[in-house]
């Protein structure tokens, strides 16, 4: 996830709250002003240091009114209460805000004439101010229910973020938990098979048994120093790979032939580690180790349509393949491409040729 994407932090989040009240109450003062010079025509330097007073007064209140709404926690409320809250709470903020502005120019904005035409002169002159008062405090009122509104929309969506970056970070926690338990199910069964052909190496060819060891180490070395990698270049893992074919050529001698046709520019493209062993190693025990005349292992790479696409093709028996040939390995392939890669990713077997079985994986070049 970018960082466009994560909540934000403490901090950040005081930090934009007060860019929002500061702008907010701004643009409402200077329309106001505005408003006052240019239409009625009030003296500028009076009324301006009025509204100023006045609506530093709703600014210091709505913040004060932001702490009560947070230490009682409205936001844990049903919607209808909180709405109800939210009316109540606008015209008892309102209530002191109008009848203080009636003693300043600022009552000059709104004036009641118009409510009240119609009525007799004796009566508008007992109506007058009680109608004004009212239509302040009805101002002021629907000043801060738009304040409470904005804010609690404001909380809304930055809780409803929050919440997809949590649940973004718990199934990224779930696939790196599933990463590693296919990876550590496949690292045993590697090093099983090969301290199984070290160990008949000892036993039937002892001074070749050294080599062995040295390349049992290195693949030891690389299967330790990869647990918290996901990702290795094509080049790291056909290093690894040549170690363990080299240690399958002392067992199986004469029956394993090995080829390889790999380009330089697929060297840097990065594969999930230890999958190319897993192919290999899959076409080797069910492939090579089940002919009795062994046969050819062939690995091919090229680079097409900005994606890697690599082969392994091995003989296969002229019996029915068993069920095994899908086994733990290839399915453990899978489940990797797509938690890496989803579905940009593919792994088939390709059992189309008379004899042979070929293992063709595809891996897009841009991660």
């Amino acid at each position: 996830m970018n960082d466009a994407e994560r909540p934000l932090s403490p901090p950040q989040s005081q930090l934009a709250y007060w860019i929002s009240q500061l702008t907010g109450w701004g643009v409402y003062s200077l329309s106001r002003f505005i408003g006052g010079v240019t239409v009625m025509n009030l003296p500028w330097a009076r009324f301006g240091l009025e509204l100023l007073f006045v609506d530093a007064l709703g600014f210091g209140l709505s913040h004060w009114l932001r702490d009560f709404v947070r230490c009682q926690q409205w936001r844990a409320l049903p919607i209808r209460k909180l709405i109800l809250r939210i009316l109540a709470a606008a015209f008892v903020c309102g209530i002191p805000l109008g009848v203080l502005t009636q003693f300043t120019d600022v009552s000059l904005l709104m004036r009641p004439n118009e409510l009240l035409e119609g009525v007799s002169p004796a009566l508008q002159f007992q109506l007058a101010l009680p109608v004004a008062i009212a239509l302040e405090i009805v101002n002021w009122a629907v000043v801060f229910l738009i304040w409470l509104t904005i804010y609690f929309l404001a909380i809304a969506v930055r809780e409803h973020r929050s919440a997809q970056f949590r649940q973004s970070e718990l199934a990224r926690a779930l696939q790196l938990a599933e990463l590693r338990l296919l990876k550590s199910q496949l690292n045993p069964h590697f090093l099983f098979n090969a301290l199984n052909t070290v160990r008949s190496l000892i036993a039937d060819n002892p001074p070749r048994a050294q080599g062995a060891v040295t390349r049992l180490a290195n693949t030891l070395r690389y299967t330790l120093s990869s647990r918290h990698d996901e990702l290795v270049t094509f080049a790291q893992e056909l290093d690894i790979v040549t170690d363990y074919l080299e240690l399958e050529s002392m067992r199986f001698e004469d029956r394993l032939r090995i080829e390889k046709d790999v380009p330089d520019d697929a060297a840097g493209v990065r594969i999930p580690v230890m999958l190319l062993q897993t192919l290999v190693e899959n076409a080797i025990k069910h492939g090579i180790a089940e002919s009795p005349s062994g046969g050819l292992l062939r690995i091919f790479a090229v680079l097409q349509n900005e994606m890697l696409v690599l082969e392994v093709e091995n003989p296969r028996p002229p019996a029915p393949i068993r069920t095994a040939h899908e086994g733990i390995g290839l399915r453990n392939a899978r489940d990797r491409l797509r938690l890496l890669f989803g579905e940009r990713a593919s792994l088939e077997l390709d059992l189309s040729k008379p004899g042979v079985a070929t293992a063709r994986l595809r891996i897009p070049l841009q991660q």
